[in-house]
């Protein structure tokens, strides 16, 4: 038995230990704005935060956050109202969208660890694949959600 609080939420998960997080998250919990990409680590799509640290649940095992906390784009806010999420709509940035949940939960945890970004630590951060091309909205957008924490908005999660 895994005990894993996810999103706030205590979850008692009957599942083996080596499941991957993200199908933890997605078949077991119901859960379903973390997306599957590539299954290696490598595009971003199944970022989520755990005990606040970005990862990827496509290769994290459910084993490795017994205890822990996680948190997925579900979890940042239930009404669109976290600064990044604002700022990503305010940029427009989503072209097909499926990328989003992940560019949202890295553009989070960027802006937790560095509230005034430069372009080198956005570049460094934000290693997600965006298969449409919008990293130039996604950078503005972070600019933008950086602006809005600096006047006074939640805390970047």
């Amino acid at each position: 038995m895994i005990a894993v609080t996810i999103n706030g939420r205590h979850h008692e998960l009957d599942v083996p230990a080596e499941m991957p997080l993200l199908w933890a998250i997605r078949d077991v919990v119901g859960l379903t704005g973390t997306k599957f990409g590539c299954g290696q680590g490598l595009c971003g799509c199944c970022s989520v935060h755990i005990d606040g640290r970005l990862a990827r649940a496509c290769v994290t095992p459910v084993g490795a956050v017994n205890g822990k906390h996680v948190t997925t784009i579900e979890g940042l806010s239930a009404d669109r109202s976290h600064p990044v999420q604002q700022a990503w709509i305010a940029e427009q940035v989503p072209q097909c969208g499926y990328c989003q949940s992940g560019q949202i939960m890295a553009a989070a945890a960027l802006l937790r660890r560095h509230p005034h970004p430069s372009d080198d630590d956005i570049n460094q951060a934000m290693s997600n694949i965006c298969r449409c091309g919008s990293y130039q909205r996604i950078r503005a957008a972070i600019r933008r959600a950086a602006a809005l924490l600096a006047q006074g908005g939640e805390e970047a999660s």
